[in-house]
């Protein structure tokens, strides 16, 4: 299928699920600590999401059976909240919380220190951080999906981090999941990303590093995903609309800002 292109009043929709995806990944992010568990994270979110007139967008996605994503340590992405997972000192974190606002998504993740982490973790948070920021600064009208992935892939590569292949970033609106999909590599020549960035395109990029082999399974549960090695992950996404002369993101979140509504 194609991109969808949106119009201004989709954007502006889109705009308002953003903050509050956002705001909701981001007040879940002051709660973490040791001593929590991942369902309390889970519920707050899901209030947060709830009063601002939005629904959970996870919930029952393709049978997943939570409000966000959170993955601990070597879990890369789709873990899934329970009591029994208590965050523990040094561990990381990764949360992943998508709203449905007015039947538009807003989609984001994030990877939380709790306490004090390792150097090594500390440096894998900021390095896939870093990856998705030049990411979003090489978006703009124009530019070809495989450039933005190889923005990811070269920098991850500086630090000798795995790149997780198996999951791509992607295009959203009305559905979760969108084309183009938004790989965090490029093995040789543009391949799938040759879709060229277009005024009005909405995109989520999120790139995946692990400390060790790029290598990952599906546990048991049909959902939760691990690094084959057992090392530490870290995964970031924004949500980014293409402008007429750049990039917007629309998952940026301050304690200054004023909900949405």
């Amino acid at each position: 299928m194609a991109p969808v292109i949106k119009d201004s009043r989709e954007l502006e929709i889109m705009r308002q699920a953003g903050r509050i995806a956002a705001e909701a990944l981001y007040r879940v992010g002051e709660m973490v600590r040791p001593g929590i568990s991942t369902l309390e994270l889970d519920r707050e979110a899901e209030r947060i999401i709830r009063s601002r007139g939005a629904t959970c967008e996870f919930n029952g996605y393709h049978g997943f059976p939570a409000n966000v994503c959170a993955s601990r340590n070597e879990e890369v992405v789709h873990g899934i909240p329970n009591e029994d997972t208590i965050l523990e000192e040094g561990d990381i974190i990764g949360i992943d919380v998508g709203a449905r606002y007015q039947g538009y998504v807003g989609d984001n993740a994030r990877t939380f220190a709790v306490g004090s982490i390792s150097a090594e973790c500390q440096d894998l948070l900021a390095a896939t951080e870093l990856c998705l920021t030049l990411a979003i600064e090489t978006i703009g009208p124009g530019v070809k999906v495989w450039e933005v992935s190889r923005a990811v892939q070269e920098q991850a590569e500086i630090g000798g981090y795995g790149i997780v292949r198996e999951y791509a970033g992607h295009g959203i609106g009305a559905r979760m999941h969108e084309d183009p999909q938004v790989p965090n590599y490029v093995d040789s020549g543009p391949k799938g990303g040759s879709v060229t960035l277009r005024p009005g395109m909405v995109i989520c990029v999120e790139p995946m590093l692990n400390i060790g082999t790029a290598e990952v399974r599906v546990l048991p549960d049909n959902w939760t995903v691990v690094t084959r090695d057992g090392k530490p992950s870290a995964h970031f996404e924004h949500m980014i609309a293409i402008t007429g002369d750049g990039a917007e993101v629309l998952t940026r979140y301050s304690s200054e800002e004023t909900a949405v509504g």
